[in-house]
């Protein structure tokens, strides 16, 4: 049997599009000889819905493209996920469900029974689980047709279950001989190489064929990264879709062609690769999906700023993206000459607007306030914000989106002023460490220097007062970074952090600074996930709370 694995983007509650978008496929995917074709998770409405699943005119529209679906289709199935309503109350008023369509009408609903409530994934809120799992027979063939999450919790991959039931094997055990998932499964640094090991352990483990449709695109935080995929019974990958843009694969699972490979041969990109692919498909999509065309960011000459300049000209084109240097009379000549250089090397439009008159017009009107007081962070931070409010009127006037340019590191330890540089509608690289911005960018520059190389070399540093560098207020980004990545990926100890050989010194002051820097965090910009563990949807700590590791 050929499938079709529609590997698409769908935008949340455009269900005109997404229906358009989805029909083309299917006719596309007939054409070309298909026999069944899947389209992902809760496709129609897009992914996550969230709280647009408590409106009842959300859930109305939803089902009325899937009538408009089920109408455009005719002999060969058709199976898209989209949200039903739960018709067997008491329980949750919606399943996350799936329909097989055929010849203009809905052949098959089933139900998804494993609902994800960790990390990002709040499924539990709002969906009842299904009550039990049926296979479904076509053409002769017994099919196991699974959603997302249900083929997530293999006994014999997992060292740890989360659910006590595995729908893949229960279908198993009902004679199933070939299993299929729809998926929305979200993207961070590896996720596609564990997705991969687990399917083919899935299939090798039930001696079945597998076929995976998975979603693409990204949505507010979330990156969905493809790799749809076609497993034969021994674990082979017969196919897999491209990663971090739309694809269709027609593919027989059970005969595999000569260039099939396994998990093992398979040569993926370079991490740094897959990084910015993800976050030009996540800026790009943020931005259109938002109805807007165009971006501004701030260009200070140095890393940051350049790499987050570097994913928007790939994501929207260089004639949409605006570079604003903005000096103060603590920029170095050489920040300026950095940034104009990036600008240019990236084809940019590059504006300069010097800060020092509307620094010096404010601290002149603090002056009475602050008198015989030393000089801190408040005239400091004067900088910052007059920075943000720059940018923001370029926002207004000009229609164009401001994007931040903070780094994860600087927003654990609160090393970023709110309303300054955290000013803007999307945080590109708020979940890259400084080490991972360094070596992403890095990699922009493989074939030719984009981003200059004193950019690359240079001490980073805010300069907002003279000869600063970010090692005045932090450690060095390597042992810095490793104390986050224990600390907030991990949810390590301040003990166990301490007995990796870190000075406790050092990690006390990390691990506080992390704990007061909280009420910033809750009001920046979203950012991009790319971490298994990001600030942000999927981490809720309080801020008024006293605990401390």
């Amino acid at each position: 049997m050929k499938f079709a694995l529609l590997q698409l983007n769908s935008t949340i509650g455009d269900f005109g599009a997404n229906v358009s978008r989805l029909v083309e496929s299917y006719h596309q995917a007939c054409r070309a000889g298909a026999d069944f074709v899947l389209a992902p998770e809760l496709y129609l409405c897009g992914y996550p819905p969230r709280d647009l699943l408590l409106r009842p005119d959300f859930i109305r529209r939803n089902l009325e493209a899937l009538d408009q679906a089920a109408s455009a289709t005719g002999e060969v199935p058709l199976c898209v996920g989209y949200v039903d309503r739960n018709s067997t109350l008491p329980g949750k008023p919606l399943r996350n469900a799936a329909a097989v369509l055929q010849n203009g009408s809905t052949l098959r609903k089933l139900n998804k029974s494993l609902l994800p409530s960790y990390d990002v994934f709040d499924e539990a809120r709002y969906f009842e689980p299904a009550s039990e799992v049926t296979v479904f027979r076509y053409q002769n063939r017994t099919l196991g047709i699974t959603i997302c999450e249900d083929i997530w919790n293999d006994a014999d991959f997992w060292p740890e279950r989360l659910y006590r039931s595995d729908p893949v094997r229960d279908l198993i055990s009902q004679g199933a001989d070939l299993i299929v998932n729809l998926s929305a499964s979200p993207w961070h640094q590896g996720k596609e190489r564990t997705r991969l090991a687990m399917l083919r352990k899935v299939a090798m483990d039930e001696k079945v064929p597998l076929v995976q449709v998975n979603l693409v695109g990204a949505n507010d935080e979330l990156i969905f990264d493809g790799h749809s995929v076609a497993v034969a019974r021994d674990g082979a990958v017969v196919a897999m879709g491209k990663g971090f843009c739309e694809d269709l694969l027609i593919v027989d699972p059970e005969a595999p062609e000569d260039g099939s490979f396994t998990g093992d041969e398979w040569s993926w990109p370079a991490p740094e690769e897959h990084l910015f692919r993800a976050l030009s498909l996540g800026v790009g999509d943020y931005v259109r999906k938002c109805g807007f065309k165009s971006v501004v960011c701030g260009l200070s000459g140095g890393i940051d700023s350049a790499l987050t300049a570097a994913v928007a000209v790939d994501a929207l084109g260089a004639g949409n993206v605006m570079g604003v240097a903005m000096p103060s009379r603590f920029s170095s000549e050489g920040s300026v000459q950095d940034a104009q250089a990036l600008a240019s090397n990236l084809g940019i439009r590059y504006e300069k607007i010097p800060i020092q008159p509307a620094v010096e017009a404010m601290e002149g009107q603090l002056h009475g306030l602050f008198q015989g007081l030393a000089r801190n962070e408040a005239e400091e931070n004067i900088q910052s914000r007059v920075r943000g409010a720059i940018l923001m009127a370029l926002s207004n006037k000009f229609g164009s989106l401001v994007l931040t340019t903070g780094n994860k590191s600087e927003l654990a330890v609160g090393y970023c002023t709110l309303y300054g540089d955290m000013c803007g509608a999307l945080a590109v690289i708020a979940d890259l460490l400084k080490t991972e911005v360094y070596r992403v960018s890095r990699w922009v520059n493989r074939d030719r220097i984009i981003i200059p190389e004193e950019t690359l070399t240079k001490p980073p540093s805010a300069e907002l007062r003279p000869d600063q560098t970010d090692q005045d207020s932090l450690p060095e980004y390597e042992v810095l970074d490793a104390i986050l990545s224990a600390y907030v990926v991990e949810d390590r100890s301040r003990e166990e952090i301490i007995g990796r050989g870190f000075d406790p010194g050092i990690v006390a002051d990390v691990l506080n600074k992390v704990t007061f820097s909280e009420y910033k965090r809750r009001q920046a910009a979203p950012g991009l996930k790319v971490s298994a563990r990001a600030f942000g949807m999927g981490r809720r700590v309080p801020i008024a709370q006293r605990f401390r590791t």
